[in-house]
């Protein structure tokens, strides 16, 4: 685990890569799109959302189902879940695996006590990349939102109910606008039933973990699938 300065040294870069790429960018959703771009919004970074964590796997994996914002299912593995502490009390989310293309890469979406308030409703995603000790640093610092939290043309598979946090996360990637910024997973959905009709989503990326990303949530690798650092999204 990097010391401090270099971790909050190395966040910053991934962020300003993170910005270049979605300014830029062919495969970003604000170019592909054509959106005005303005930089990402993140909370400061806090080393106390910063923790230490251990996977306990299911054997074997278990097909699993997520809930996408066009109301389908997203068809994934659920690896295990992962255990850890903030402050005092233990808390547990679900690992999922995107299917071909990802090797070792799997992803973590989860919401919390801050969704629809000062982060996306429907939920944000973190990275990781398997290991066989099964313990890993799990960093929120480096949560970001899926594509469809700056569009619609994308879709994104939401969090199960057991991914939601009793505690707000005030770390990683804010919303992006207020007014893309529905409370819940179904409120978003019903905005849409409700008279919303968007455009025909690209390929359902909520079935693989977004391509070309860095599992922390820097600068595209031009590595996997995807579209939004690393999970779901496209």
């Amino acid at each position: 685990m990097a010391n401090n300065r270099e971790w909050r040294r190395e966040l910053v870069y991934e962020r300003s890569q993170k910005d270049e790429f979605m300014a830029h960018h062919p495969e970003s959703p604000f170019v592909a799109e054509r959106i005005p771009f303005h930089p990402l919004k993140y909370f400061p970074p806090d080393p106390r959302l910063r923790v230490p964590a251990r996977l306990e796997r299911r054997d074997p994996p278990e097909e699993s189902y997520l809930r996408t914002n066009r109301d389908g299912q997203a068809v994934m593995r659920l690896i295990g879940d992962l255990v850890f502490r903030i402050g005092p009390h233990e808390h547990r989310l679900r690992v999922y695996h995107a299917g071909e293309g990802v090797g070792t890469s799997v992803f973590v979406p989860f919401r919390d006590a801050s969704s629809g308030k000062e982060t996306y409703g429907p939920g944000r995603y973190l990275t990781l990349e398997l290991n066989e000790s099964d313990e890993y640093e799990l960093d929120f610092n480096r949560s970001f939102n899926p594509y469809c939290a700056y569009t619609d043309a994308y879709e994104c598979g939401f969090p199960p109910s057991e991914n939601d946090l009793p505690v707000a996360i005030r770390a990683g990637e804010k919303v992006w606008a207020a007014d893309r910024n529905p409370r819940t997973p179904s409120a978003l959905l019903l905005d849409r039933a409700r008279g919303r009709t968007p455009p025909t989503p690209r390929s359902p990326a909520s079935a693989r973990i977004p391509q070309g990303s860095d599992a922390r949530g820097g600068a595209p690798n031009r590595r996997a699938p995807a579209r939004s650092r690393r999970p779901v999204s496209r």
